[in-house]
């Protein structure tokens, strides 16, 4: 099916893709954006939809999966910042002055390890812990799941390696 054919199919369904965005959300502009999400992943996965099958069904499942996805990736990021906060809350004094220099120390490591990974195992692998799928990271960078696999395993590899100072190890109590 040429994209021209496509877009005009697709368009067909905007309509009822809007009511369904608003049923997730409840918020215009949230739906807005997973309106907007959902034509784009259809237009760049057109090649997928096999002609004749109920393009209504796919639009709606992608809609739905993007949904979802969506929620994890925020409850995700509410969480580590939920963390974060509850840290940033804590008192002072229960927070002792080598425990911040030691804090940021690793910190400055964990960054000085990043910059060490080229382009592509850096990308790979910060959209992996940014909470992407394989198969998402593998669609913006164009790119096999086998090859985003590898890049995440040898970026891990190469983390492990520069911050092997801080891997656990069995020590003896005191």
């Amino acid at each position: 099916m040429k994209d021209r054919q496509f877009s005009l199919l697709v368009n067909q369904h905007t309509a009822s893709l809007r009511e369904f965005a608003m049923k997730y959300t409840n918020n215009i502009d949230d739906a807005k954006d997973l309106m907007q999400d959902t034509m784009l992943k259809a237009l760049k996965y057109n090649d997928q939809f096999e002609e004749g099958t109920n393009i209504r069904g796919w639009l709606f499942t992608i809609m739905r999966n993007t949904f979802i996805n969506n929620f994890r990736r925020e409850s995700r990021n509410n969480s580590i910042m939920s963390q974060q906060t509850d840290l940033d809350n804590l008192q002072p004094a229960f927070i002792s002055m080598d425990s911040r220099t030691e804090n940021k120390f690793v910190k400055d490591d964990i960054n000085k390890a990043l910059k060490k990974l080229s382009q592509q195992h850096f990308i790979a692998f910060i959209r992996f812990f940014e909470g992407y799928k394989y198969r998402e990271i593998a669609a913006e960078l164009d790119i096999p799941i086998g090859t985003v696999k590898t890049r995440i395993h040898e970026a891990r590899r190469l983390l492990k390696k520069e911050l092997q100072i801080y891997q656990c190890t069995n020590h003896k109590t005191r």
